[in-house]
């Protein structure tokens, strides 16, 4: 059971923390896009919006967890590609991570613009910052949401471009992410 990345593929250990936070993050935009349409009244508003803050703040620890383990780690080799490819899928795994990053931390803006810390599972509460600025809830809220649907947007293209390389280039690029060797 290979737990650590190799030369060839991931460990299991990079691999569910991928898969994790891609449920994660397609489970929260859905649950962000319902929530969008509750109002106050709705029997599940407030209950949807306490999961959406819980499991926001669990994808984020995942998030800080895999930034270290990829540091940690060596990388599988790159692929055969042409320069240009490398180049977009490099500069394409850094925006998702930075983009990931800020869509994590407006949420925590909004969640915390009244000065509450933020419940996770009724656990443990990850206190507000001492200071907010004018319209934080707002301001971050659009940003999150922008954000949101740029990390989708981004997060399909990812998904078609190993697609693309497994069944079009047959180079085996999805199996280094779905099993190690």
């Amino acid at each position: 059971m290979t737990l650590k990345n190799t030369a060839q593929s991931y460990g299991w250990i990079s691999i569910a923390m991928h898969w994790l936070m891609a449920l994660a993050i397609f489970g929260l935009f859905g649950l962000g896009l319902y929530m969008v349409e509750l109002t106050y009244y709705d029997a599940w508003y407030k209950g949807s919006l306490d999961l959406h803050k819980s499991i926001g703040i669990i994808t984020f620890s995942i998030l800080l967890l895999r930034l270290f383990w990829r540091s940690i780690n060596i990388k599988p080799a790159e692929l055969p590609a042409p320069k240009w490819q490398k180049m977009a899928a490099h500069w394409m795994h850094i925006a998702l991570y930075i983009v990931m990053f800020l869509l994590m931390l407006t949420g925590y803006l909004i969640s915390t613009a009244k000065g509450k810390a933020i419940p996770v599972f009724g656990l443990f509460s990850i206190p507000a910052l001492p200071w907010t600025i004018n319209n934080q809830e707002d301001i971050s809220g659009l940003i999150h949401a922008t954000l949101a649907w740029s990390l989708i947007v981004m997060s399909a293209l990812h998904a078609f471009a190993a697609i693309k390389h497994q069944f079009i280039n047959k180079d085996g690029a999805l199996n280094r992410m779905l099993t190690p060797k």
